[in-house]
């Protein structure tokens, strides 16, 4: 009650921020009738002069006011817009690294203009983060011209373009692309093999647009570039007609997971089939030989089952093509994993592509949690807000309107079954069509789009319809859906991005009907005369009500219905929305409460009728919050497990860039031989042990295999009382003799360049190997469930185990490949590499979500345990035991100063650095 009083007396924490940062803005308006004043050169070196405060020692929130009131004039006389004051509080907000929330059609795409020129005055670059390539290419076009205006550089990313292209886009100021565009070229550059063949530079600040798409809807999949792995198309032919034949009664689906469980009897049937046809080779399914089979007969089974055309993907040109869940986009180039996809493509009859194993991957909270600064803005974030401050530690800040929103939200209309609502759905298009008012009507699927469609051809209402088969028609069609009697029916209106204007779009329709007429006074005519149409037009619009905004169906998030209802009532614009339902709604039939059902049906709803409560609106919202709960536990988990690899991807990236940037790597490639040397002996030679118990033919034959040396132990026993470290010490002297010898000739530069080549491709081979195991460990390890044991805490463990040999088998085939390969002068006097090393690979055709490569562990960074060894553990050679224990403090002085573990250490003792101050545990 005393919250409620002291809301209503001094207003919500939101609107209290918001109003303090009026004065700010009151500063910036003072300063306009001085920037008025400017000639366009005078305002276009503000810049300068920006730029030589900063240099001065003022910071970025010193000169805002001042850059922010150039940036409003600026877009006055270039773009005919100029900002308002509620836009001025948006880039208050961006620039802070807050998320703002505004209506649709309160000019998001300019407010963003404000602190995008502001952060890019430093010249670290700015990232501007849109959902699809149209609107990247649109903004930095559009918006650019302001930039450009102020003398900054702006650069767009989109796909199919070179690297030099794309190398010169992230050097410019501002930097506009998509997110998944962003990801992956990080993911590229950390595969390149010199520094000179990366594209992006060190992260500073990115702007994301629609916020709340990319961070939370496409969040709940990584970002994965992936190579071919061997064809199995067969396969996949014959375990999806054995599937198809199957009966419903041998299997249970669970429409909430898409997962489907064979029956007992099932499985007795199956077995049978696979077993007759040969592709099982005993008769029990699960043996262990057949768990390739089971594998794809599981995702088989979820392909016909649950994977429906024209819902959750399309076909076409002979492919198979994902359908977002949440946008209705085709996602072209995304494949599901796990041979899910191929299973489809077999059900389809299409060509079925080879699996793909994964080369490297990344969420896109870690992605975006690299930025130094970052911040975003949408029209719906708020019921998102404890999310996106758990995730990623930005607030969210509702921005008001310029306007008052003057749009009516009516109440819901529920029906009985599909054909109901359908039919009353189509009657109440026409009704609107026929007195002019334009409708907007969100479908969840392209099936239910085109369904709708067929209805509204028989009350015979002109329509147009936006889903992912018209996908290249999207802006055009989404501009004129304000246009008088206009009737557009849409997949999802989710970060469409354009503006629905009433009356119509203008510059829509000069590009569509006055492209092909030259510049000149008759085409000045003819855009004077649609501006007249366009405003006699919207006349009529506002008269008939403005936009009427139908939903066929709540979506499974209420931030998609919000966006879909936010269409209507731009900038004070009169509007209306309103939402059809029934019991047939996949949302109520899979996630609504059981007592529902039996409720309404026991209230013999006619057919045709239609009813509205709040207890139902009620049981729809308590529906939608099950799934968002349930989704968001999704992201949850998909960020707890990317962080145990997020922690090792961070390890790895920098040992490749330190690489990169070293001009030799000789003291890594000696400390490596050094620690497999001591490796061979520990095997061999366990501590405590005595001599006679020591396994002295492995040792001589590891020692063979991985150095290359005859290795005379036997003899060395006889003649003298070994210790493990002598025995060490040998060997490596010996080693080190035969590779002085073996290059004392030869150019240093070009063997350099051998051991760098050696080192990279062995860390891109044994990392690309660690990710698949890893993919395979996080199937597996929810069964551990089942012992009472936490599958994230056995994941960590695990994972960390596996880390550490993938870097004991690096430090050994690096080894054993330089101790074993020769190299020869060829003719023309050119050292040539003779050996089993592979040449330098050439990045292959990938398939296409923080730590920079640039910089090394951020402070305080929530590290796997012992990460801090495991940083240096190419070139020191840290035990699985010693890499655990580094992360218990040290009485080391020398701790933190990379000295090689195998170095005389800097005491003066004579001894070796890990056997005195460097020694661990």
């Amino acid at each position: 009650m005393f919250g409620g009083i002291a809301k209503s007396l001094f207003g919500s924490s939101n609107e209290r921020y918001v109003k303090s940062l009026d004065k700010i803005v009151n500063r910036i308006n003072a300063l306009e009738p001085q920037l008025e004043s400017f000639s366009d050169e005078e305002l276009a070196g503000q810049t300068d002069k920006f730029r030589d405060q900063l240099a001065n020692g003022s910071s970025l929130d010193d000169i805002l006011p001042e850059a922010f009131a150039t940036v409003r004039e600026a877009g006055r006389r270039v773009l005919g817009m100029r900002h308002f004051d509620v836009q001025m509080v948006g880039g208050i907000v961006l620039h802070r690294g807050e998320i703002a929330e505004m209506r649709t059609g309160e000019g998001k795409t300019l407010v963003a203009t404000l602190a995008t020129y502001l952060n890019a005055i430093e010249g670290k670059g700015v990232h501007v983060v849109t959902v699809n390539d149209y609107l990247a290419s649109r903004d930095a076009e559009w918006m650019g011209r302001i930039h450009q205006f102020l003398g900054l550089t702006v650069g767009v990313i989109v796909p199919n373009i070179g690297e030099a292209q794309r190398r010169a886009a992230y050097a410019a100021d501002i930097t506009y692309g998509t997110n998944s565009e962003f990801g992956f070229d990080y993911l590229r550059d950390n595969m390149k093999h010199s520094r000179d063949q990366m594209v992006q530079r060190p992260f500073n600040y990115a702007i994301v647009d629609e916020v709340d798409s990319i961070l939370i809807d496409e969040a709940r999949t990584p970002l994965i570039i992936s190579g071919p792995t061997d064809d199995k198309s067969e396969l996949y032919i014959a375990i999806d007609a054995v599937v198809k034949d199957l009966d419903a009664q041998y299997y249970e689906a669970d429409e909430k997971t898409k997962n489907v469980m064979l029956t007992e009897e099932g499985v007795d049937h199956i077995e049978q089939k696979l077993f007759e046809i040969g592709l099982i080779e005993t008769d029990n399914l699960y043996d262990v030989e057949n768990t390739q089979v089971v594998h794809h007969l599981d995702q088989a089974l979820r392909a016909i089952v649950m994977y429906k055309r024209d819902i959750d993907y399309i076909v076409k040109d002979n492919k198979v093509i994902i359908i977002d869940e949440f946008t209705g986009r085709m996602m072209d180039g995304r494949r599901w994993s796990n041979g899910l996809h191929q299973a489809v493509e077999a059900k389809e009859g299409v060509r079925i592509e080879p699996e793909n194993q994964t080369m490297a991957s990344i969420t896109y909270q870690n992605y975006f949690r690299m930025y130094p600064k970052l911040s975003g803005m949408t029209g719906t974030a708020s019921t998102e807000a404890p999310e996106f401050f758990d995730i990623y530690k930005m607030n969210v800040v509702t921005i008001p309107t310029n306007l008052p929103v003057q749009r009516i939200d009516e109440e819901d209309e529920f029906y009985k079954n599909t054909q109901d609502k359908f039919q009353a759905i189509a009657k109440a298009i026409r009704e609107k069509h026929e007195i002019g008012q334009p409708v907007l009507v969100g479908t969840v699927s392209i099936e239910k789009s085109e369904l709708l469609s067929e209805f509204l051809k028989q009350e015979g209402v002109k329509h147009a319809v936006l889903n992912a088969r018209f996908h290249e028609m999207e802006a055009h069609i989404v501009a004129q859906a304000g246009r008088l009697g206009a009737v557009t029916i849409a997949t999802n209106m989710a970060g469409r991005g354009t503006d629905i204007q009433l009356g119509g779009n203008l510059e829509f329709r000069i590009e569509d009907e006055l492209k092909d007429m030259p510049e000149g006074a008759e085409r000045d005519a003819a855009v004077e005369r649609l501006k007249q149409e366009i405003a006699a037009e919207k006349r009529q619009v506002l008269d008939a009500g403005g936009l009427f905004v139908l939903g066929t169906e709540r979506h499974e998030s209420r931030r998609i219905d919000n966006q879909l209802r936010g269409r209507s009532g731009r900038q004070g614009d009169p509007g209306l929305s309103r939402f059809y339902l029934c019991l047939e709604d996949d949302l109520l039939r899979i996630f609504g409460p059981d007592t529902l059902f039996s409720k309404m049906m026991n209230a013999n709803l006619a057919d045709g009728e239609a009813i509205g409560s709040r207890w139902l609106s009620k049981a729809i919202e308590t529906a939608q919050k099950k799934v968002e709960a349930r989704n968001y536990d999704i992201r949850k988990q998909v960020v707890e497990y990317d962080d145990v690899m997020n922690d090792q991807r961070k390890v790895i990236y920098e040992q490749r860039s330190e690489i990169m940037d070293s001009e030799a790597v000789d003291d890594v490639v000696i400390d490596m031989r050094n620690d497999t040397v001591n490796a061979l002996v520990g095997e061999a030679c366990p501590p405590n042990s005595y001599p006679e118990q020591w396994d002295v033919a492995t040792l001589q034959e590891r020692s063979a295999d991985v150095l290359g040396l005859d290795v005379p132990i036997a003899q060395w026993m006889e003649e003298d009382t070994l210790e493990p470290e002598i025995l060490e010490e040998r060997l490596a002297e010996m080693a080190d003799a035969k590779m002085a010898a073996k290059f004392a000739d030869t150019d240093p530069s070009i063997w350099r360049q051998v051991e760098k080549s050696v080192l990279l491709d062995r860390l891109d081979h044994h990392w690309k190997e660690h990710l698949a195991t890893l993919d395979a460990l996080r199937q597996v390890v929810f069964l551990r469930a089942y012992a009472q044991r936490t599958p994230i805490n056995e994941y960590k463990r695990e994972a960390f185990a596996l880390f550490e040999r993938m870097l004991e088998t690096i430090r050994e085939d690096v080894t054993r490949i330089l101790m074993n390969s020769e190299l020869q002068v060829q003719q023309e006097g050119a050292n040539a590499f003779d050996g089993d090393m592979p040449s330098l690979p050439e990045l292959p055709d990938f398939l296409s979500g923080h730590i920079d490569p640039w910089a090394a562990l951020a402070e305080g960074d929530a590290a796997m345990p012992g990460s801090e060894a495991i940083l240096g553990s190419l070139r020191g050679g840290v035990s699985q035991h010693e890499a655990t224990r580094a992360a218990a403090p040290i009485d080391n002085p020398y701790a933190g100063m990379n000295i090689s573990r195998n170095a005389e250490c800097p005491c003066g003792s004579g001894k070796k650095y890990k056997h005195c101050h460097g020694a661990v545990g």
